[in-house]
């Protein structure tokens, strides 16, 4: 187990929580910190009830993913018969959102030598500047090609499943944009759909960050430059019609006899 002491920034989902408990295993947690799932100011639903297109897309999405997520299908893959749970519920502190001045106190507190992210919204402003070794992402895609949101969903869309999976990198101000770690892609089996490979690719990805932990704290650098600016995907990019097309897609055998098993490309300075 590395000694380096660690902050961890993440979401709620059940993904989320295991990140943080397989980290939490791996090095010396300070805290867990959680943004709020019932954040939304009275600003933003203002600004949603004035432009109806945005609420009829923003409630379509929401629908979407009840569809998606139903049965409780995320938290039976990542936490079997359990309910998920944080393994160190004491670490954890709540914030309205991870840009909160609290959060900047806590790390200036404790002065962690890393701060290890999956799953918040955009980390800004001063925040940035945090973490005496940095600040290392867990992005659910392969950056520079696939930066933004549901990049595994379409990976497969543009019939690229072997860019399928997980970037870890350093945080800078853009989005997906820092410096590369590694990229970790997931097996791929004929059965997989969208959400069992985003799955296995944050499982697996999880897992990497023992070893990379380690190679830290013995000196090893890494982070290489992104080659070229690649792709980014919006939330809002997604439509049902795309959906229709990658279920086709998917239908047509896209995934079958593919034998590609865990991949993993370290980017070392």
């Amino acid at each position: 187990m590395s000694q380096l002491t660690v902050i961890i920034l993440c979401g709620q989902a059940p993904r989320h929580l295991y990140f943080a408990n397989q980290v939490a295993k791996t090095c010396k947690p300070i805290a867990i910190i959680q943004e709020s799932v019932h954040d939304a100011s009275f600003m933003k639903i203002i600004k949603l009830l004035l432009k109806p297109a945005s609420l009829f897309s923003k409630l379509n999405r929401w629908i979407r993913d009840r569809k998606r997520y139903r049965g409780h299908k995320e938290a039976e893959f990542f936490f079997a018969n359990t309910l998920p749970h944080l393994t160190h519920p004491e670490l954890r502190v709540e914030v309205p959102h991870i840009n909160h001045p609290d959060v900047i106190k806590l790390i200036d507190r404790y002065q962690p030598d890393l701060i290890i992210v999956f799953g918040t919204s955009l980390l800004k402003g001063a925040l940035l500047e945090k973490g005496r070794l940095g600040i290392i992402n867990l992005h659910g895609g392969l950056s520079p090609d696939y930066r933004g949101a549901d990049c595994t969903f379409w990976a497969l869309y543009n019939q690229e499943p072997e860019k399928v999976g997980c970037t870890v990198h350093y945080i800078n101000a853009g989005i997906d944009t820092g410096n590369i770690i590694a990229h970790i892609s997931p097996e791929i089996k004929n059965s997989d759909d969208e959400l069992t490979l985003f799955w296995r690719a944050v499982k697996s990805s999880t897992h990497f960050f023992t070893e990379l932990l380690n190679k830290i704290e013995q000196g090893e650098s890494f982070g290489q430059t992104q080659a070229h600016k690649g792709h980014l995907y919006q939330v809002k990019d997604r439509r049902w019609e795309h959906e229709k097309t990658l279920d086709s897609i998917l239908k047509s055998g896209l995934l079958v006899d593919l034998n590609l098993g865990k991949r993993v490309t370290w980017f070392k300075l």
